[in-house]
């Protein structure tokens, strides 16, 4: 597994052939246990976590028994011309203004109170443009990313998020968060930097993918702007405070204003594109994803999946990321580093580990209370001081 560990790290440090469609698909024989491994890199402009767990189950069957059909035969068009090239880029330029009307009609359509929800996404937009103006703290975890990257994993059950989901009366991703917290917050001890002045904020991706959008390709996900906790030593005040700070976000719709601007990326020129990335990248220190998964066994030519590690990719100046799936009644977490930034990766992820455990043992002390003592009635009292003296 550890080969396996490195060997995934190496092809996703590779950059996708841009001459060929940007994915790949890897199978690793020959794994300890009779298993065998597939890695799948597919580049993120074609899907995100939700989309990539619908491909998952295209690629993989729900019963161990599937017949293999006979394939297709595949016939790909030509290369296209440089002219044809230049041809449907200066048309989709010259439609721009067509499509934004169109878009701003069907949206005010839709609507129906405009002016509340313009002024909403205004302040979404404004919002989000003030956390890129105040710029997270430096941490060891921050910085210029080399070429190299390192892979770990971790494996945990899904039934000890949900038990102190159940006790505290919070959501599995407030859990995550906090869990990622605490782990940080040990990592930044570990590095000799104090976590009490650090404003650690991470990026959580959430999707936006509507119902009739399932099962389709491409990236339709905004994301969330959050304060990470790393100064609070007590775990379950760490997710008190993660809960206070996500449905305030729920409340605010800050999510809409990372979606406008992705919105906008779509018709911006190169040059602003490539400032808009480095403004949504320099508020952040950690990108934190959770993406649901099935939780029945698929199965690959009658092989089941035992296991299924995401990754997630690392945006300008962070050195980690963490993506998280659910799968069978697990949580498989994937840790995607800089090599240079993080040298210590697997301390970070059994940091990650230790964290949860401390969390699990708070609740189960909080659970744990002593015994009231009878309370006696006043004349009671009274009358036991009155047979003492």
């Amino acid at each position: 597994m550890a080969q396996l560990a490195r060997l995934s790290q190496r092809i996703m440090s590779q950059r996708l052939d841009r001459n060929r469609p940007l994915w790949e698909i890897w199978v690793a024989e020959g794994l300890e246990g009779n298993r065998f491994a597939v890695i799948t890199k597919i580049h993120h402009c074609m899907i995100a976590g939700a989309s990539g767990v619908d491909l998952s189950m295209i690629l993989m069957s729900t019963s161990p028994t599937s017949e293999v059909p006979d394939p297709v035969p595949y016939f790909p068009r030509p290369v296209p011309s440089s002219m044809e090239l230049l041809r449907d880029e200066v048309l989709e330029r010259l439609t721009i203004p067509f499509h934004l009307v169109r878009g701003i009609r069907e949206f005010a359509n839709e609507t129906e109170d405009l002016l509340t929800e313009l002024k909403m996404r205004m302040r979404a937009i404004t919002q989000l443009l003030g956390w890129a103006f105040r710029g997270a703290s430096e941490t060891p975890m921050n910085g210029r990313l080399g070429p190299h990257r390192r892979f770990d994993w971790l494996e945990m059950p899904l039934d000890d998020i949900k038990s102190i989901r159940r006790a505290l009366g919070c959501t599995v991703n407030d859990i995550v968060l906090a869990t990622v917290a605490g782990a940080v917050r040990r990592y930044l001890v570990r590095r000799r930097v104090d976590p009490g002045m650090i404003d650690f904020r991470a990026a959580a991706p959430v999707s936006i993918r509507r119902d009739d959008e399932r099962g389709k390709l491409g990236n339709r996900v905004s994301s969330w702007i959050v304060q990470l906790p790393v100064d609070e030593p007590d775990p379950l005040r760490r997710i008190e405070r993660i809960h206070e700070t996500t449905q305030e976000l729920k409340r605010s719709k800050q999510a809409l204003g990372v979606e406008m601007m992705m919105a906008a990326a779509e018709w911006a020129p190169a040059i602003l594109l490539s400032l808009g990335a480095q403004a949504a990248s320099g508020p952040i220190n950690m990108i934190v994803t959770n993406v649901p998964g099935p939780q029945f066994p698929l199965y690959l030519l009658g092989a089941k999946l035992l296991e299924m590690y995401p990754l997630v990719p690392l945006l300008e100046n962070t050195g980690l990321g963490v993506a998280l799936l659910s799968y069978d009644g697990k949580v498989c977490w994937g840790f995607n580093a800089d090599y240079e930034l993080i040298p210590d990766l697997p301390a970070f992820v059994r940091m990650v580990r230790e964290s949860l455990d401390e969390t699990k043992e708070a609740v189960s002390l909080r659970e744990v209370k002593p015994p009231a003592m009878p309370v006696m009635p006043a004349d009671a009292v009274a009358a036991a001081k009155a047979a003492k003296a």
